[in-house]
């Protein structure tokens, strides 16, 4: 398993910012979701994001990781439709099990998720705070 720099993506524009940095300093990324991201998100959200990300920037290396939290439900759910690396909590019920399926189609599981490194983070953008008048 190789994991490339981590930074933890709460949307498209956090994968595409981390993708492009990656490009312009010539390293691959590992785009992390946020904590949990699949019980409140949803795999299906983040398999999206992570094939737009990847069609915008297709020579950059990249893995991606979901984080499952304790959802166990969720994990399978992921591994069902084509995601195979992520996290999930070592006291999840019948982790033991998605950590075989994961493994027999290539991918891994990991008890927790790895640091993101400030060096790779997407700088946001800053927004304009409403107008006030005077």
């Amino acid at each position: 398993m190789e994991l490339y720099p981590a930074v933890i993506v709460h949307g498209l524009s956090d994968a595409l910012a981390a993708l492009a940095r990656g490009a312009a300093e010539g390293h691959g990324v590992t785009l992390l979701s946020a904590p949990g991201a699949a019980l409140y998100a949803g795999c299906g959200w983040w398999l999206a994001l992570v094939e737009a990300a990847r069609e915008s920037h297709p020579g950059v290396p990249r893995t991606d990781i979901l984080d499952c939290a304790d959802g166990t439900g969720q994990a399978l759910a992921a591994l069902r439709i084509g995601l195979r690396r992520l996290v999930l909590w070592p006291e999840a019920p019948g982790r033991d099990s998605v950590v075989s399926i994961a493994e027999a189609a290539g991918g891994f599981v990991l008890a927790s998720a790895p640091p993101a490194h400030p060096a790779v983070t997407p700088v946001r953008a800053k927004h304009p705070g409403p107008e006030t008048k005077r």
